[in-house]
């Protein structure tokens, strides 16, 4: 298991304001790198901040398609090698046989134009549909969101340089947070913190103080999510994705003004029934 490491270092500079010139202090995030490694071969190398390790590991499993469910999963151990953190994941057979054939598809000579191809396909894989969903919100539900999410990034607080995913269910809150330097991150360490603790992904919706980009989609429904709920705007392809996915994008949220991009019947004025 990994030493605990510092989320937060506090540097000197020198700030310039109105008022004049003075040397201060602030807290700024750490990052570092984090090695994927699956049955002793690295898969992925991602720049994190370096906590939730066993979440992160988890909820990329989880949202990559390398896992169906957590309990394919044998044991994960988390190794600090001072440069960075190598994450060594062992799958069980079933899940394990999978990966390997899903690796040797992708791998291939240099300059091979198929292997670029599949990669494409890889990186725009279908994503999970979550349109069954019965999930509706109203629109204080989905300002509440943000507001209450603000209220759980105690790093973002600290730094203001980090991303924070939460899951907001009707009546109850945001019942999860996970934050970090990167949003993708963040959002995997909150799938994989949800997965642990057993909580339905359609019981709420994700809720992201980033754009929302086609992966941010992808990872959404992965959870079962049928909402996602941004700070920022979606890209096209992000747009495209959750309409087929049959999931309801709203981003641009601020105060009590947001779009909804697509699938605008979830969110609903008067009284809501939440029903997953």
């Amino acid at each position: 298991m990994a030493a605990r490491r510092k989320a937060t270092t506090q540097i000197s500079r020198l700030a310039h304001r109105a008022s004049g010139t003075a040397a201060a202090n602030r807290m700024v995030p750490e990052e570092t790198p984090v090695a994927f490694s699956f049955a002793g071969t690295t898969h992925a190398v991602m720049m994190a901040s370096p906590a939730d390790f066993e979440d992160f590991a988890l909820g990329f499993s989880l949202t990559e398609g390398i896992i169906a469910a957590p309990d394919e999963i044998e044991a994960i151990e988390v190794e600090d090698h001072g440069a960075g953190i190598d994450i060594q994941i062992r799958l069980k057979d079933q899940a394990n046989t999978r990966f390997e054939a899903r690796r040797r598809r992708l791998a291939g000579p240099v300059g091979c134009g198929l292997c670029g191809i599949e990669s494409i396909e890889e990186a725009m894989r279908s994503v999970d549909p979550v349109g069954a969903s019965k999930l509706t919100l109203e629109a204080d539900d989905i300002t509440r969101s943000v507001k209450l999410l603000s209220k759980v990034q105690p790093l973002h607080t600290e730094t203001g340089a980090v991303h924070a995913a939460g899951f907001y269910v009707p009546g109850k809150g945001v019942v999860m947070a996970r934050e970090d330097v990167g949003r993708h991150n963040a959002l995997d360490k909150l799938a994989g913190a949800l997965a642990k603790a057993n909580i339905d992904g359609a019981s709420g919706a994700v809720v992201v103080t980033s754009r929302v980009s086609v992966e941010m989609v992808q990872k959404t429904a992965a959870i079962g999510s049928a909402f996602i709920i941004a700070v920022s705007a979606p890209t096209a392809l992000a747009i495209r994705t959750a309409e087929e996915a049959g999931m309801t994008l709203v981003a641009l949220v601020r105060g009590d003004d947001f779009d909804v991009f697509t699938h605008p019947d979830r969110v609903i004025s008067g009284v809501a029934q939440h029903v997953a």
